[in-house]
């Protein structure tokens, strides 16, 4: 069962590890990033980040769409990272009733290549490519929040999108 997807540039990291792993019980990570997919020591380091006795996998972004197709997946509680929202359309296209939370933790703060941004919140900056991206994610997933751990605000993405 996709107990979470999670937009987060750093993918699995302390907060991930330490916080989500064990609000949401997981037993599984899903990393669903095409470039650390193809990248054997970023796809070793994310897997040593991973809590112990959570299992880590690393895929491509339809690699994970597959892994996650599997009646096997649904005996796990897993979280499925990816590093943008264009990447969180794709998964959520894919299971458009499936997944129980749609989280915006950390983006656009790394992955904005000389491209304008809008600051959405202290952790979330999105282009204009990626603000479309959330909207076409929030029609999905109506309540797709910002959350950067389960302690902070939740703040609905929709409620953020109309503030701009």
């Amino acid at each position: 069962m996709i107990k979470a997807l999670r937009v987060d540039e750093r993918l699995i990291h302390g907060q991930i590890a330490m916080s989500w792993s064990k609000k949401l019980k997981l037993t599984g990570l899903v990393v669903a990033n095409n470039e650390a997919a193809t990248n054997d020591v970023q796809k070793m380091t994310l897997k040593m980040a991973a809590p112990s006795g959570v299992k880590a996998i690393v895929d491509t972004i339809s690699g994970a769409i597959k892994l996650l197709s599997d009646p096997r997946s649904e005996k796990m509680n897993l979280m499925v990272l990816v590093s943008t929202v264009k990447d969180a359309v794709e998964i959520a296209k894919a299971f458009p009733s499936q997944i129980e939370l749609v989280n915006i933790g950390n983006a656009g703060k790394m992955n904005h290549s000389n491209q304008e941004t809008t600051v959405l919140s202290k952790e979330v900056m999105l282009s204009k490519e990626e603000i479309s991206s959330l909207k076409e994610l929030i029609n999905i997933y109506p309540k797709t929040f910002f959350q950067g751990t389960p302690v902070m605000e939740k703040k609905l993405a929709s409620k953020i999108l109309e503030n701009l």
